[in-house]
């Protein structure tokens, strides 16, 4: 039996597009429903030490060697996207900007970071595991609080690079500086270069603090467990203040890796970012009691 072609006019066309939007719409909001409702009660809170630190650096490595191939494979992704803002940065003029994008990757690392989560949890149930497997938080129930919070993280990256960009205007004013070489002298041997040094170092240290806080526990316990995005906050939250020493140290093991691994232009970050993305899954381990 021959059938017809049906060739649509733009008006239903164009409401074919409106249904999918919807329906699109529809999803997104039904995900966020899902993140907002509570669902698993808050859990217990274990108190770690320095040993506990060094434990999930350790397995962090261990699961890096695991995956090793996978995992920078996967992970090169960060460096040429620093490579290319900085590149922009550079290009348009906004040299005083380079830092504070190199910086930011802490900032939003925990999320870039839950697929790295994912490859540690199902390794850790004994599982074989390939850089795939990083796709797998897309099926978990919690997928909808996880993008919430990576929209909240990227937020505040955005919200860190204008307040760069204010310190730099408040310590040099608007004109923007003409080379590279001019800018590194006059931030290394001119009072307003120094005073940006200390209060742009003070501003970046309130942001990790902040995103330490909200997102340490948050996103693999998202990733775990039945639990509102809200709920998975303030344990993130409670973690970090019954903790304030090994949590600090963990922050500042961070900055230091992450400093390291944008030295050699940002390659490095290939290796640090999985390293790290490992070990924080481990660590959360040693914070989060497993349910009974």
């Amino acid at each position: 039996m021959a059938t017809s072609t049906h060739i649509r006019n733009p008006i239903e066309w164009s409401w074919d597009q409106l249904k999918l939007g919807t329906q699109a719409v529809g999803s997104a909001a039904h995900a966020i429903d899902e993140a907002l409702e509570e669902r698993d009660a808050p859990p217990k809170i274990n108190r770690i030490g320095a040993a506990d630190l060094g434990d999930a650096l350790a397995k962090g490595f261990a699961d890096f060697g695991a995956f090793r191939t996978d995992v920078i494979v996967l992970c090169l992704l960060y460096p040429i996207v620093g490579l290319v803002l900085s590149r922009l940065a550079f290009g348009h003029g906004m040299l005083p900007l380079i830092f504070p994008l190199a910086s930011g990757f802490a900032l939003i690392g925990p999320a870039i970071a839950v697929g790295l989560y994912e490859m540690s949890r199902e390794r850790e149930q004994g599982a074989e595991v390939t850089w795939a497997h990083a796709f797998g938080v897309i099926r978990s129930p919690g997928f909808g609080g996880m993008l919430m919070l990576g929209l909240l993280l990227l937020a505040i990256f955005a919200v860190w690079q204008v307040a760069a960009f204010a310190v730099y205007n408040v310590a040099f004013g608007p004109e923007m500086p003409t080379s590279l070489e001019g800018f590194v002298r006059e931030v290394f041997t001119t009072p307003a270069g120094w005073t940006m040094i200390v209060v742009g170092c003070g501003v970046g240290f309130v942001f990790a603090v902040v995103v330490l806080a909200i997102s340490v526990v948050s996103f693999p316990l998202l990733l775990d467990r039945h639990i509102g995005v809200m709920a998975a906050l303030t344990t993130s939250v409670r973690a970090v203040m019954a903790n304030p020493g090994p949590m600090a140290a963990w922050g500042l093991i961070v900055a230091a890796a992450l400093v390291v691994g944008a030295i050699p232009l940002m390659l490095g970050y290939a290796i640090v970012i999985p390293v790290l993305g490992h070990a924080t899954w481990h660590l959360y381990r040693k914070l989060i009691p497993r349910p009974d």
